[in-house]
């Protein structure tokens, strides 16, 4: 990735370390077969993809890749733990892939493009490195379609400051609603569309999505940008990360995220 909007705050590797296959890339799992080669592109943590290792089994492989080495050095440590020799991770660049054309079975991105200025050409290099036949796969979160319970100017004003800071970094933060337009602007011989969402409503739900986006816009990398950029202060921003709080303690609270997904096939036989 040649870069990345949200930084590495650990209130944005908090929600990394939560992802798992099953509630983040369910829509490619009955893709996998025992055996296929793997790569999962901006891999964060690398939870989603030690779950993609165990489904291919010990005759196929995955790589995670991300372009920050402290992230992959953090991956390297929270799996070493788990016994199996299928599993890797390398800090990689998904506008430039260090892979020759044909080496894997499948590419995954999970809330990659989104950050990106050229999602067709991400979308192509994954295509270059995919084997004739071979599965793209590629979820992506679309922001202006979030939706929640009860209204609140303040979380209405956070969505708004991220959009623009999003956008100020040349990236599009409504992204799953594109993902069909670009997977066929890449030129795949096949495009699947579909859609999933997180919902967020429990108690313990509510207190931990909003616990991070508080943190979030208090510390990350938007937060400095935004201020940066002139579109926030900090006391905006205090304002913001406190109708997070307010949600998250309303006992009917609810919150949801909308994603775009495709599976996009590379020309030719397998």
């Amino acid at each position: 990735m040649s870069s990345y909007g949200l930084g590495h705050h650990e209130s944005v590797l908090r929600s990394h370390q939560w992802r798992t296959a099953q509630n983040s890339a369910a829509y490619l799992l009955p893709r996998l077969s025992e055996g296929d080669r793997v790569l999962d592109v901006g891999c964060g943590p690398g939870t989603i993809t030690a779950d993609l290792a165990d489904v291919v089994g010990a005759a196929g492989s995955v790589i995670g890749v991300d372009n920050s080495p402290e992230v992959i050095e953090q991956a390297h440590e929270r799996h070493r733990v788990r016994a199996r020799g299928n599993l890797g991770f390398e800090v990689g660049n998904a506008m430039g892939l260090g892979y020759g054309e044909h080496s894997f079975d499948v590419a995954h991105a999970h809330q990659v493009l989104q950050h990106l200025q050229d999602p067709v050409g991400a979308l192509q290099e994954f295509r270059r490195v995919v084997r004739p036949g071979g599965t793209v796969a590629i979820r992506e979160a679309d922001y202006a379609a979030m939706t929640w319970y009860p209204a609140s100017d303040g979380l209405d004003e956070w969505l708004a400051l991220y959009r623009q800071v999003a956008q100020s970094n040349g990236a599009e933060p409504d992204a799953g609603r594109r993902l069909l337009a670009w997977g066929s602007a890449a030129g795949f011989a096949e495009v699947l569309p579909s859609a999933s969402a997180w919902c967020f409503a429990t108690p313990e739900e509510r207190v931990w999505w909003g616990g991070l986006q508080a943190d979030r816009i208090l510390e990350s990398a938007v937060a400095q940008q935004a201020v940066k950029l002139g579109l926030a202060n900090v006391e905006d921003l205090r304002r913001m990360a406190a109708a997070w709080q307010n949600w998250a303690a309303t006992p009917t609270g609810w919150f949801a995220v909308l994603h775009g997904e495709i599976l996009c096939r590379k020309a030719g036989a397998a």
